[in-house]
C-alpha cells in the first residue's frame, strides 16, 4: 500500500468541504440541502462513485466550482469521497445539514486553508486516511488575540 499526499486546488475565496457518502444520489441530495439551507449559496459538489462505473458524479449552481470539485475528486479518486466548493456562505452555514444528509458517513474537513488529503493507494482501490489542513500552530494566544478573535466573531457577525 502507497501513501500520498494530494494537493486540493481550491478556487480563490471558496471554501471546502471533503467527506464520505455512500450511494449514488449523494450529489442530489447534497445539493438539496446545500441549496434549502442558503439559497444564494454558489457550489460545486462531486462525488466519487465506489462500484459500478466508478464515475465521479457531479451537480452545482456555479460552473468554476463545479469544474474545480470534478477535477479534485478525480484527483483525490478514493471510493465514496465527495468534495465540495463553496461561496456566499460559509462552512459553519452547511455542515450541520451535511451531516444529517442519509447517505454522509464522515466530514473529514471544512477549511479554506492549504490543504493536503493523504490517501491509502492499493492500486485499483483508494481510500482517504485524512487531511493535513494548513500550518501548525506559531504560539498560544495572549490577551491581545483574544481580543482579536472576539473583534472579527462580531465584525462578520457570528457573535452579538
Amino acid at each position: 500500500m502507497d501513501m500520498r499526499n494530494i494537493h486540493v486546488n481550491t478556487p480563490k475565496d471558496a471554501n471546502v468541504i471533503i467527506g464520505q457518502a455512500h450511494f449514488i444520489k449523494t450529489v442530489e441530495d447534497i445539493y438539496e440541502a446545500l441549496v434549502n439551507t442558503v439559497p444564494n449559496i454558489k457550489f460545486g459538489v462531486a462525488f466519487c462513485e465506489a462500484s459500478g462505473k466508478c464515475l465521479v458524479r457531479y451537480e452545482g449552481n456555479d460552473e468554476e466550482l463545479k469544474k474545480a470539485a470534478i477535477d479534485n475528486a478525480f484527483k483525490i479518486s478514493a471510493g465514496h469521497s465527495f468534495i465540495i466548493f463553496m461561496r456566499e456562505a460559509y462552512p459553519i452555514n452547511v455542515l450541520g445539514v451535511l451531516k444529517n444528509v442519509p447517505e454522509v458517513c464522515n466530514i473529514f474537513c471544512a477549511t479554506a486553508n492549504s490543504l493536503e488529503v493523504v490517501v491509502a493507494d492499493r492500486g485499483g482501490r483508494r481510500g482517504i486516511l485524512g487531511v493535513v489542513d494548513g500550518d501548525k500552530p506559531k504560539g498560544i494566544e495572549q490577551e491581545e488575540d483574544i481580543k482579536c478573535r472576539k473583534d472579527l466573531l462580531r465584525q462578520i457577525k457570528y457573535k452579538l
